[in-house]
């Protein structure tokens, strides 16, 4: 098949690779515990890559085009997939490349903020906004999600304002879809936000690298397409969607308003983004939608089976389905495990999920789940996890 021309229909990417075949891989996810664990903690699929992608990167070192990647590609690639997938019709005028989203984040923080001025996140969240954040040199103020795992716009006009006070300058890292949670935020929740930041002065980053993981039923609203957001910014991967964490790459796109300041962007930074990742993530743009939905089929069908085990298995785990993503966030406080369950679940069950405590407040009694991986692992998680809990002790107990 060429690169050139679509996928043919292709079958469920998570019942493919056999887990001892997972596990002759050597990224972070098979490598950062003993051969016994099951991993289910760290944002990798396991998956193999998209023939698109796979062909992509085949004929590009078979020619030896392993130099510096460029922009236009990429940006064509995503203003496609944009306008296809989500009616977005983006300038690729407005688009660089970056190395990654979360490096894109930091060089788009540098060029609205100084230090010592501060960004708003919605805990809990994902861990390196308050990493990068604070390599800034800025001050992370939390507006905490609500008790559904929505914004809460009571507590993010709070952090808005406290960001700003003393004149600083503030920013929003938007987590969208969000994760650890897996929300996807509608379309009147975003312009809520546009409207709050504009009343308060604050500049919008969101992050969007969960954006096509958003099945039928749901509806990613890119940030930038909702009224106010002209003044914002959003970065945009193929990493997360196509398993594509180790071929870096990704990129900048500025609102109307903010196009002259991404401009600003050092040329250099383009150069921090891999080729071979580049290409990776075109080919998966254009040519990898009859993979990406086969893939949303399958996670479908893991967040439901993920439903039932736990209700069967562990009914004290309080599960929310998520919207989108392929993350579940396990509120585990009624099992007793204490403030980091994953560390029960890793040390009596072998199974590793992501500790909630990271994520910042609300986070402590919670534990993160990756169930892109085939219904035999997801459902041998599951049990182990159980197993932990009834070996765990109990209050006022024994094991």
């Amino acid at each position: 098949m060429s690169a050139g021309t679509p996928d043919a229909p292709v079958a469920d990417p998570l019942r493919g690779p056999t887990l001892a075949e997972l596990r002759r891989r050597t990224s972070v996810k098979w490598r950062a515990y003993p051969p016994d664990v099951l991993p289910l903690w760290v944002a990798e699929m396991d998956t193999q890559l998209a023939a698109p992608v796979a062909e992509a990167v085949r004929t590009a070192i078979d020619l030896g085009d392993t130099g510096y990647a460029t922009v236009e590609p990429y940006a064509e690639a995503v203003a496609e997939f944009a306008e296809r997938r989500w009616d977005w019709q983006v300038p690729t005028e407005r688009i660089a490349l970056v190395p990654d989203v979360m490096r894109g984040i930091a060089e788009v923080l540098k060029l609205v903020m100084a230090p010592d001025d501060a960004v708003v996140v919605n805990s809990p969240v994902y861990p390196p906004f308050y990493a990068y954040t604070e390599h800034l040199g800025l001050r992370v103020v939390e507006a905490p999600l609500g008790e559904d795992g929505r914004i809460g716009f009571a507590a993010l006009a709070e952090a808005f304002a406290s960001a700003r006070a003393g004149g600083h300058r503030a920013a929003y890292l938007l987590c969208s879809p969000h994760n650890p949670t897996g929300t996807v935020h509608t379309a009147a929740e975003l312009a809520r936000v546009a409207a709050l930041a504009g009343e308060h002065g604050v500049r919008v980053v969101a992050d969007e690298i969960h954006a096509p993981l958003v099945p039928p039923g749901a509806r990613h609203v890119p940030y930038l397409t909702v009224p106010g957001a002209e003044r914002g910014f959003a970065l945009l991967s193929a990493s997360k969607a196509w398993n594509l964490a180790g071929l870096k790459s990704a990129v900048a796109v500025a609102g109307e308003e903010s196009a002259g300041e991404l401009a600003l962007l050092p040329e250099e930074m383009s150069h921090g983004a891999s080729h071979l990742g580049a290409l990776a993530h075109v080919a998966a743009f254009r040519h990898g939608g009859p993979w990406l939905d086969a893939l949303l089929a399958g996670l479908d069908e893991s967040r439901r089976l993920l439903g039932r085990l736990l209700a069967e298995r562990l009914p004290g785990v309080e599960y929310r389905a998520p919207d989108g993503t392929f993350l579940a966030w396990l509120d585990c406080r009624a099992l007793g495990l204490g403030d980091d369950p994953a560390a029960v679940f890793l040390e009596r069950g072998r199974v590793a999920l992501a500790s909630g405590i990271p994520f910042g407040t609300g986070g402590a009694g919670h534990a993160r789940l990756n169930f892109a991986t085939s219904p035999e692992v997801l459902t041998e998680a599951v049990d182990r996890m159980a197993t932990a809990v009834e070996a765990s002790p109990q209050p006022g107990g024994r094991p």
